[in-house]
């Protein structure tokens, strides 16, 4: 299967969102940028977690992190820690909207942006944050059978939670329910 960015956008911006979003207790917000490669094979710019974080160690994710004070928006929140953590400048990524907020592990309602950026960016990792970086190609990341499902209990709670593999990554949490909420957004035949 294929998938051009003029689809993606198409799919992207004429269907909206399957899901409202849960109020969240805390209040706490957080913001991640889903960067779409505008290539002739449109990709995903993914992270690998520094080893040396105290959470979330080695994991696969998108940039992003805790809204500040200072920003503006939850857009400006997302672009901020792009910058800061693989140097991907504000006025290179072309926000193109938002996916409904998910609560993280740690209690955060973080907001997936949905941004396109160049192909052929010259990145420049910070790594106290970022351990290295990969692009998976959209069409793949999108085909909704490459997520399984598995149901976690905590207390008297359950929560699914998604996993996935891509070459050497292992892809999961919240990282694979965004990526998962975008495919089903899409809807690819």
């Amino acid at each position: 299967m294929s998938l051009t960015l003029d689809q993606f956008l198409n799919r992207f911006v004429l269907q909206p969102p399957l899901s409202a979003s849960k109020s969240v207790i805390s209040g706490r917000r957080a913001a991640v940028l889903v960067p779409v490669i505008a290539g002739a094979e449109p990709g995903l710019l993914l992270t690998r977690r520094s080893s040396h974080l105290r959470k979330h160690a080695g994991q696969v994710a998108f940039p992003g992190g805790m809204q500040d004070a200072t920003d503006d928006s939850l857009i400006h929140t997302a672009l901020r820690e792009a910058e800061e953590e693989v140097g991907i400048h504000p006025a290179q990524v072309s926000v193109v909207g938002v996916l409904p907020p998910v609560t993280s592990s740690t209690g955060f309602a973080v907001t997936p942006v949905v941004g396109i950026i160049p192909a052929d960016l010259p990145l420049n990792i910070n790594p106290d944050e970022v351990e290295s970086t990969f692009a998976m190609p959209l069409a793949e990341a999108l085909r909704l059978s490459r997520y399984s499902g598995l149901t976690l209990r905590r207390g008297h709670r359950q929560h699914q939670v998604w996993l996935s593999w891509y070459e050497d990554y292992f892809i999961w949490g919240m990282t694979a329910g965004i990526i998962r909420a975008l495919s089903q957004q899409i809807a690819l035949p």
